[in-house]
């Protein structure tokens, strides 16, 4: 039986994917680290100080530290969630549609808070969120299920009655090991990524979301 409902946020509650491809390259860009598309797939979902770390690793730059990095990226995407963001479609209709059934719902982000406060505050999502919740809190971002384990605690519930919403491979990879039933919302890019295809099921938008969906977990 589902008990509780944890959704990401990048990439499945609003469209922030190319903010943060826009972000990263104007930021890595200052250090001379110029990166592709197929770079930024690499480390899609995962929390911001183990990219700019993953890179620094693989490519070091003199000068700005990584925590400078960092603050960029997170200025750059918050600046883009508030003048061009936009919910993608079906959130509200899944929203009400949990609400409904008297489910806590809950988001668990590998984005900082600061970002995490934007989105929620900028679209008014705030109200309808008993939790939450970022992986900046925990050890390990996702793909460590650290994020998803946490959240299902704050919510009072077990990992395994929970439902994760998840877009990105490593977000679902999370899910997974926190033992949480998932359904996949991914990008065209990434539904036939061999984590993605672990999700208990992959819709191509929450629109799709139903109650034949919701019965079959």
């Amino acid at each position: 039986m589902i008990n509780a409902i944890i959704f990401d946020m990048d990439g499945l509650l609003i469209d922030s994917e190319p903010f943060w491809r826009r972000a990263e390259v104007e930021a890595f860009g200052t250090v001379g680290v110029h990166l592709s598309d197929e770079d930024m797939l690499r480390t899609m979902g995962i929390r911001i100080d183990e990219v700019v770390e993953h890179w620094h690793n693989e490519r070091p730059w003199q000068g700005a530290t990584q925590k400078d990095i960092e603050a960029l990226i997170v200025d750059r995407v918050i600046e883009l969630v508030k003048s061009e963001g936009k919910l993608r479609p079906g959130v509200h209709q899944t929203i009400e549609f949990f609400k409904a059934k008297s489910l806590p719902i809950a988001i668990a982000s590998s984005s900082d808070m600061e970002i995490i406060n934007a989105v929620v505050d900028t679209f008014d999502l705030r109200p309808h969120f008993q939790e939450i919740y970022s992986a900046q809190h925990e050890t390990h971002g996702k793909p460590h299920p650290g994020v998803y384990i946490t959240t299902a605690s704050l919510l009072g519930v077990s990992p395994q009655t929970c439902l994760a919403l998840e877009d990105s491979p490593s977000g679902v990879l999370a899910a997974k090991a926190a033992k949480m039933k998932c359904v996949a919302v991914p990008d065209p890019e990434n539904k036939s990524h061999s984590f993605v295809q672990t999700a208990d099921a992959v819709i191509d938008s929450l629109e799709r979301f139903d109650e034949s969906l919701f019965k079959s977990l």
